[in-house]
């Protein structure tokens, strides 16, 4: 009896096992696309006439949850809804809601989702009652026209109501907003004291090549640190060390009292702190964004009842996480470093 006990309890504590990778960084993050479909079609994400995943080769909601709650064994503490956009899966919320018990019992720090705002009119109060805290929300301009014209379908109206439900409900708001050279540098200034004016934080991201586009990403490509000399000859920047469990660096604007994030993958990779990992809707586990080397957990999960195979998985694949990227804007080839979109890997 004494030995079947001791067995057992060394395969909880093996299920229990803190991810680390093979550059001694402690895997904590995991962002979960729950969908590749999305009711945007931005210019710089996808294809206009973009190709989706058929349905029947997604991940269940109960398998979403079930995969999800294997990495909350391992020490995952702050988990991310994405997509596509992650509020057009049908029943979405019904995963929400199971997942929110790890946060009532403590597993978990963080539940929350990257969005564009659209479906949040109608959503923001049952995430706040889910115990969703704070969202991101994907905001790249504050012109109406041009906001359409991005999106090539959304209506900034929609976005602005959600925005404001997701407030009333007391869910914190992140702005991220996609820096592109010629359509938004010339708004950063304005789009900053907006968001700040308004209780929110702004996070600026550098394009990045993944997926084949309609757009010329050599055209798009916009470096942080250049929009960041230019703020800093109208703002005080002065940096914080403030952190939400993302790559950003944050720096506080003296002048309107917000925070201001820069994410660059480009300029200067954050990728010495990675403590990040991605799941596809299908199952796909990817150790880092910018590299094609990737996991099968569905086959693994789908092998057993049991999640055995599925912690196995998991821990052969952290095993081989590397220690970085190869982003690279490819001025001669100009094609993108990663083949697929970002809305199949998760934004």
């Amino acid at each position: 009896m004494s030995s079947a006990i001791d067995i057992k309890t060394l395969s909880q504590d093996s299920s229990r096992q803190a991810m680390i990778d093979p550059f001694g960084r402690r895997i904590t993050y995991l962002r979960v696309s729950v969908t590749d479909r999305c009711d945007f079609r931005c210019t710089y994400c996808m294809a206009e006439d973009m190709t989706f995943l058929p349905r029947r080769d997604l991940l269940t909601l109960e398998e979403i949850d079930r995969l999800a709650s294997a990495f909350v064994e391992k020490g995952v503490k702050r988990l991310r809804l994405t997509g596509g956009e992650p509020l057009v899966r049908r029943n979405v919320m019904s995963l929400v809601r199971s997942l929110s018990r790890h946060l009532s019992s403590g597993a978990l720090e963080e539940l929350t989702l990257t969005t564009n705002g659209s479906q949040l009119s109608r959503f923001a109060a049952d995430l706040a009652d889910c115990g969703v805290k704070r969202l991101n929300v994907s905001l790249d301009t504050l012109d109406a026209d041009k906001f359409r014209a991005i999106t090539r379908r959304g209506d900034l109206s929609v976005v602005m109501a959600g925005i404001r439900a997701a407030q009333r409900a007391g869910i914190a708001i992140k702005l991220n907003a996609v820096a592109l050279k010629g359509f938004n540098d010339a708004e950063i200034p304005s789009m900053l004291r907006w968001a700040h004016g308004e209780g929110m934080d702004l996070t600026l991201i550098e394009t990045m090549p993944m997926g084949e586009i309609d757009e010329d990403r050599t055209d798009q490509y916009l470096p942080l640190s250049q929009v960041r000399q230019d703020l800093s000859e109208r703002f005080t920047l002065t940096g914080i060390p403030y952190k939400t469990g993302g790559p950003a660096r944050y720096f506080r604007v003296e002048e309107t009292g917000g925070r201001l994030g820069f994410i660059t993958p480009m300029t200067h990779n954050f990728c010495e702190s990675c403590n990040r990992v991605r799941v596809t809707c299908t199952g796909t586990l990817f150790m880092c964004l910018g590299q094609e080397d990737a996991a099968d957990l569905r086959t693994a999960m789908r092998a057993s009842e049991g999640d055995e195979k599925l912690r196995e998985a998991i821990d052969e694949a952290i095993a081989r996480k590397p220690k970085g990227h190869d982003f690279v804007i490819d001025r001669l080839t100009r094609k993108p470093a990663v083949a697929r979109h970002m809305s199949m890997t998760g934004g």
